[in-house]
């Protein structure tokens, strides 16, 4: 029995691990503003740990940087563009594509976003 129960914690924790790395690659991005104008381009996930990961956005000609975490189902990430800073929450979906919201610091309302792997 405690071999059992030892090889199910070992796998749970495999598995884990490997959720978190399947989120690394290039993704379409297509999103609204804060006003509800939209916006479109690409971002970069890149893998930094079992749990951790950095995202570049590509939109126009704005550029974003941040940190990133998967947990389970959600995703959610730490960003700057420019001076300004902002936190997105986002749910992995079935198919991949990573389904969320943003804000950033200082100002009203949220945006939404679709991330869909390329």
């Amino acid at each position: 029995m405690n071999r059992f129960l030892l090889a199910s914690v070992v796998l749970c924790v495999a598995a884990s691990a490997a959720m978190a790395q399947d989120i690394g690659g290039r993704y379409a991005v297509a999103g609204a503003n804060v006003d509800g104008s939209p916006y479109d381009g690409e971002a970069i996930i890149t893998i930094t740990s079992d749990t951790t990961c950095e995202i570049e956005w590509i939109t126009g000609a704005t550029s974003s940087f941040g940190i990133c975490m998967r947990y389970d189902n959600a995703f959610a990430v730490g960003y700057q563009q420019g001076d300004a800073i902002g936190l997105g929450i986002y749910l992995v979906m079935a198919d991949g594509s990573l389904n969320g919201t943003w804000t950033v610091a200082g100002e009203e309302g949220s945006g939404s976003e679709v991330l869909t792997p390329m």
